[in-house]
C-alpha cells in the first residue's frame, strides 16, 4: 500500500515543479536602455520590475553620471561608454547627472 501512496504523489510533485518553472519564466530580468545625446537622457521616464538592468549608453563626448536622489545607484558614463545597473526596491527613482543638474530622468520600478 505505501508504494501506491508514494507513486500517486509524483504527479502532484510533477505538476508543481513545473508550475514553479513555468512562473519563474515570466519573471525573467530585462535590460532597459537610456541613452545620453545631447545632454538629455532618452528616454526620459522608464518603468522597471525589481531584479531588471538599467543600461546607460553614453553618445556625448564628454562624461555623465546617473546619480539617483534617493542613493539607489550612482555611476559614471565616459563618453562613448556603456554602463549597467540592477534595480533591487519597488519605487520611483528620480536620478540626474552630477555634472549638468538639468539632465534628469525617472525610473519607476515595479515589484515583481
Amino acid at each position: 500500500m505505501a508504494p501506491r501512496r508514494a507513486h500517486r504523489a509524483r504527479p502532484c510533485a510533477v505538476v508543481a515543479v513545473v508550475a514553479l518553472a513555468l512562473s519563474g519564466a515570466s519573471a525573467a530580468a530585462e535590460t532597459l536602455r537610456v541613452t545620453i545625446k545631447d545632454l538629455a537622457f532618452g528616454p526620459t521616464a522608464v518603468t522597471a520590475h525589481v531584479g531588471d538592468v538599467i543600461e546607460w549608453t553614453n553618445t556625448d563626448f564628454i562624461a555623465h553620471t546617473a546619480t539617483a536622489e534617493n542613493g539607489d545607484f550612482d555611476v559614471e558614463i565616459e563618453s562613448g561608454a556603456k554602463v549597467s545597473v540592477t534595480v533591487s526596491k519597488a519605487g520611483v527613482v528620480r536620478y540626474y547627472c552630477v555634472f549638468h543638474p538639468d539632465m534628469n530622468a525617472t525610473v519607476t520600478v515595479l515589484a515583481r
